[in-house]
């Protein structure tokens, strides 16, 4: 696992990291990496709770479009929903950007601990392009509908401040604090009895996966279709040149 690393903190948390720094874009090879990593802790006896961190400068860039634009994205979902159906929870810290899928990827975990800044967004309506990661599912979860609707069809940036104010994350730390604070989060709910918190965790999470399944299924059909837009070949050139797409509507 070259591009994941599990190190033990303490008598029972994992942080679990990324490891394509800085910008730590991910594929399906990654995502069945991290995957694989949740459920061999999930399965041994000593992992209760596990910390999902990032090595560089930003949590997580999602897909990176421009250079994997024949990524098959049936597959990425199906990797993705792995992480949905790992029994564990998960504090997910997040530092510097969660943009596209790595936002997607916060809010598949339990909480998240950001920085003042951190900045969050599903950019991409900005592309040309419809969200995955069943955002359809976890970001109205997290901050509302209203709320999600704005971030989804503006693709707008959203910092530290107003990822707590409107519940994209769940605690602001100091930034050389993240993963520590993280950790501390991890390791308050495994102090709690392991089979109580897997139990009263399915519960709460009941139905999730199957509305993940179904949110992907038509996100991705959506994301097929407008793939091959002149919209998203412009998307994708405005967001590489760095300045504001111009769209056709076609």
């Amino acid at each position: 696992m070259s591009d994941i690393s599990v190190d033990r903190e303490g008598e029972h948390v994992a942080v679990v990291r990324l490891r394509r720094p800085p910008n730590n874009f991910f594929d399906t090879v990654l995502l069945e990496e991290l995957a694989t990593a949740y459920e061999e802790l999930a399965a041994g006896t000593w992992c209760r709770a596990i910390v999902l961190s990032s090595e560089g400068k930003h949590f997580c860039a999602g897909l990176d479009f421009e250079g994997n634009s024949g990524q098959d994205i049936a597959a990425l979902y199906r990797a993705a929903l792995r992480l949905f159906a790992a029994p564990l929870p998960v504090v997910a810290a997040v530092q510097g950007a969660a943009i596209g899928g790595g936002c997607g990827l916060a809010l598949s975990a339990d909480f998240r601990v950001a920085t003042a800044g951190s900045r969050f967004s599903v950019n991409f309506s900005q592309l040309g392009f419809h969200h995955g990661f069943a955002l359809t599912v976890t970001l109205p979860a997290a901050v509302g509908q209203q709320h999600a609707a704005d971030l989804l069809y503006t693709g707008r940036r959203v910092g530290g401040a107003e990822a707590l104010q409107i519940g994209l994350c769940d605690q602001i730390v100091g930034q050389d604090d993240l993963v520590e604070k993280a950790s501390d989060h991890a390791a308050a709910i495994a102090r709690s009895g392991p089979l109580a918190v897997r139990a009263i965790r399915a519960t709460l999470r009941r139905g999730l996966v199957e509305r993940a399944r179904q949110a992907m299924d038509l996100e991705c059909a959506e994301q097929l279709r407008l793939r091959v837009t002149a919209d998203f070949a412009e998307g994708v050139r405005a967001s590489a040149e760095r300045r504001e797409p111009t769209f056709s509507g076609s």
